[in-house]
């Protein structure tokens, strides 16, 4: 790449963390595994209204309120305390198998990294810590603390000013096209994770980076 960045930002859900098996928590709970992604998208699809209109609201409770009338409809009993169940297992994911090694790579590169996450910076300190790579961050951000979840450009411009750097200076990784997108935006620099072999949407701002995991990424940078 042209230059290495000052500061790497990882997006946290999906880019780091498998939510593959929250479908096996869906079904635990009496609901269909397919009905995960669907929750799922649904919570970012009402993230990003809010967004939209400069407004915002935490990551765990949009996401319970949405979940509770999903489960209900789907027979399950009792489904406000298994969307509490559910929404709460996310900290318990695992991290994608790549993730490890190529954070402790690009930290070793001498690089800053950092998250940028929708849902909850005490998640993500959860996960890293199981995955004993807590100390590789130098700060886990949460658009908690920022003014609109990401896509909404407050949110990257929120994750410079903590890190005290020029939104040019950062990379941000993730596999989501849309916050690709919004990054690019923003200005950032920006690295698309594309484990699976989609195809970019060509109606968003493309990547800078491509790679197919983390270890790719650190091979790069480094």
């Amino acid at each position: 790449m042209p230059s290495t960045p000052s500061v790497i930002v990882f997006d946290v859900n999906e880019t780091l963390s498998d939510m593959s098996p929250m479908g096996e928590r869906f079904a635990e709970a009496g609901a269909p595994a397919l009905l995960a992604k669907q929750w799922f998208a649904t919570l970012l699809r009402d993230g990003f209204a809010l967004a939209a209109t400069s407004d915002s609201a935490g990551f765990a409770a949009v996401g319970v309120e949405l979940l509770t009338p999903l489960l209900a409809a789907a027979g399950v009993a009792q489904p406000g305390e298994a969307a509490q169940r559910i929404a709460l297992s996310v900290s318990d994911l695992p991290l994608h198998p790549d993730v490890v090694n190529g954070v402790r790579s690009l930290h070793a590169a001498g690089c800053r990294l950092v998250t940028l996450t929708n849902g909850s910076a005490k998640v993500a300190e959860k996960l890293f810590t199981a995955a004993g790579i807590l100390d590789e961050f130098e700060k886990l951000l949460s658009v908690e603390d920022a003014p609109a979840w990401k896509p909404h450009s407050s949110s990257y411009a929120y994750a410079a000013q903590a890190c005290g750097t020029a939104p040019e200076e950062m990379l941000l990784v993730a596999v989501h096209p849309w916050d690709i997108h919004g990054a690019s935006r923003a200005g950032l620099r920006t690295a698309w994770v594309n484990r699976d072999g989609a195809t970019y949407p060509s109606y968003f701002a493309g990547p800078e980076l491509t790679v197919t995991s983390l270890d790719q990424l650190a091979g790069v940078i480094g």
